[in-house]
């Protein structure tokens, strides 16, 4: 790199050639690159400019096509401008500029990069080129606008947007929130970036419509952010193995997206010192971290190294949450909305039932997953098939019992005969044609296969239980249990009930093993099926084929639900407090099963 001195030297050399030939463009070319050379960038661009003049107004149409080499000032800057807004389009509203201890908006941004050395070294490199070099340009300003996100729990007196706006953090006295805020402006600045944003003053609490978009936007800032740093302010200098565990950082339920999100992260103790010494630049990269992070939160570590959001596998994004609390109770349903890669309205005051309804309606409608219709507890008010609380998701969901290709095929032989091929191939064509659930004010139309309740006892007990036991007969169904709180309707055959009970089995899809069963997995490999395959994998040896194996699948144990005829003719779920599982007594009562949508409240 030439020196400072070379610079002037250079510049001197500029001074006389444009001092011996004052109408010629050289000298002010050579004088643009000494200027440049020695960071002089806005003088640099000034003698740019007149050398450009020189050009246009030279006596000789030759020198003067060399203007077309050049790029004008205006469309250089031009295209920096939209660079910016499109840098800036996905990124928060306000960040603090951790140089100088502000908040800044989206303008304040912009104003503080086009006083930069960044940008004046950007816009004078641009001009000497006869292309605008986008790539380039979109890269020194991605650099410059690189955002640190935190992730951390509220606690006491966290500083708002008020407490901070048009001060100079640095400036303010170190107390409450203040003090957190000072030493992430540090530790941001400490590992080479500019700006930071923390959820407590970045967004103004008070205003309904920032708020909502942001929460709505905060799963991709988190992503798109060049680092996230986590602060475990319960966790000790110096602290060993499993204190990040133990953390109650990890009990709360935004830090669920916040770990999730990113792609770089790193843990912080309560001094703003690394966890564990760790000075990787990616604790993502950590085999120690993430298995220590695996086993507080149950999420496994490549999924938490890499997570993708969607709707793929929904009971278990679900059940990740369901042990987490959150101060406001709607945010343990807008906590997910990242997650789940959906957009809904964020309405505080509807109640964590509404919410998490909202939610729920948008997972089934949308990827016509049934899986989160599988939960043990209470009833929305939303709708009874879904849960009143994320904490009905805390159990694992029924597995039935694995089934290898060669179980299959065993099945499949012994049920050959011409009669059980022809029903398998209808009732295969009659679930093949049911739609996907839906929901429509707050009614779920749910595509299922019906069983009628014959028979309901209650089992006598000698003492007094919280949990009542039930012995339930239906057709085509073996005999089962259902324990639950709530008190049933006793009723059989010689006591027929005025009131219509069914026990159904949600359809699922997949068990067609079609490949498209959702949009966002991409062949039959990309999932498996309850009690699915060995390793041999999925067979399709024609329709007939797969109607046989449908049947000997739906001859398996199975998670089934308990519903109610209401007077107007939609039905209620009944909730249970433990899994209700059951199987067809044999395979002539799979063949002509009441295949119907039902609607239910």
């Amino acid at each position: 790199m030439a020196r400072k001195a070379d610079w002037d030297c250079a510049l001197d050399e500029a001074l006389k050639v444009i001092k011996l030939t004052p109408s010629s463009h050289i000298g002010h070319q050579l004088q643009h690159a000494a200027l440049h050379g020695a960071q002089r960038y806005d003088e640099a661009i000034d003698a740019f400019q007149i050398m450009l003049s020189k050009l246009e107004n030279a006596p000789d149409m030759q020198t003067r096509k060399l203007r077309q080499q050049y790029i004008n000032p205006s469309e250089a800057e031009r295209a920096i401008q939209e660079s910016i807004k499109a840098q800036l389009d996905d990124a928060p509203h306000r960040l603090l500029n951790t140089f100088t201890g502000r908040l800044c908006d989206g303008e304040a941004q912009i104003n503080a990069f086009k006083t930069s050395t960044e940008y004046k070294e950007l816009l004078s490199s641009t001009l000497v080129h006869a292309d605008l070099r986008m790539e380039r340009i979109q890269d020194v300003v991605a650099t410059y606008f690189r955002c640190v996100t935190l992730s951390h729990r509220w606690e006491g007196r966290e500083s708002l947007l008020h407490d901070i706006q048009d001060k100079v953090i640095n400036e303010l006295n170190p107390v409450g929130g203040i003090v957190k805020l000072q030493s992430f402006c540090k530790t941001v600045r400490a590992a080479g970036y500019r700006w930071g944003w923390i959820d407590t003053c970045c967004i103004d609490q008070t205003n309904n419509v920032e708020l909502q978009k942001s929460l709505n936007s905060m799963f991709v800032w988190y992503r798109t952010s060049a680092l996230t740093m986590v602060y475990l302010s319960d966790i000790p200098p110096s602290s060993k193995p499993g204190a990040l565990a133990r953390s109650a950082w990890n009990t709360r339920g935004w830090t669920v997206p916040e770990f999730l999100a990113p792609k770089v992260i790193r843990f912080y103790q309560n001094d703003w010192t690394l966890y564990l010494n760790d000075r990787s630049p990616n604790h993502k990269q950590s085999v120690a971290i993430m298995q220590e992070l695996e086993d507080a939160t149950g999420i496994d570590a490549k999924i938490l190294v890499a997570f993708s959001p969607g709707m793929k596998n929904a009971r278990e994004k679900l059940q990740w949450a369901s042990a987490r609390v959150t101060t406001v109770q709607e945010d343990i349903a807008y906590s997910l909305f990242g997650i789940f890669g959906v957009h809904l309205p964020v309405m505080y005051g509807e109640k964590k039932q509404n919410a998490l309804g909202r939610l729920l309606q948008e997972v089934v409608a949308r990827s016509g997953d049934i899986s989160a219709l599988d939960w043990v507890g209470q009833s929305s008010e939303f709708n009874s098939c879904l849960p009143a609380s994320i904490t009905s998701y805390k159990a694992p969901p029924y597995t039935p019992p694995v089934l290898s290709e060669g179980d299959i095929q065993t099945s499949i032989s012994s049920l050959q005969d011409t009669m059980i091929v022809e029903l398998a191939l209808e009732l295969y064509s009659s679930l093949e044609r049911l739609s996907a659930p839906r929901f429509a004010n707050h009614r779920l139309h749910l595509p299922c296969i019906a069983f009628s309740v014959t028979e309901v006892r209650r089992r006598p007990v000698e003492h007094k239980e919280t949990y009542f036991t039930y012995e339930v007969k239906a057709d085509g169904l073996r005999d089962l249990q259902i324990i639950t709180e709530g008190r049933l309707l006793q009723f059989s055959r010689g006591r027929p009930a005025r009131q219509s009970f069914l026990l159904v089995r949600p359809w699922d899809r997949r068990l067609l093993e079609l490949p498209d069963y959702a949009d966002d997995i991409k062949s039959v490999d990309d999932f498996t099926l309850p009690g699915s395959f060995g390793e041999e994998g999925p067979v399709d040896p024609g329709s007939s084929q797969r109607a046989m194996r449908l049947i000997v699948r739906l001859g398996q144990p199975f998670s089934t639900f308990l519903l109610a005829q209401q007077r107007s003719g939609e039905y209620k779920r009944i909730a249970s407090d433990r899994d209700i599982i059951t199987q067809v007594k044999d395979v002539d009562y799979v063949h002509g099963k009441d295949v119907r949508t039902l609607e239910i409240l």
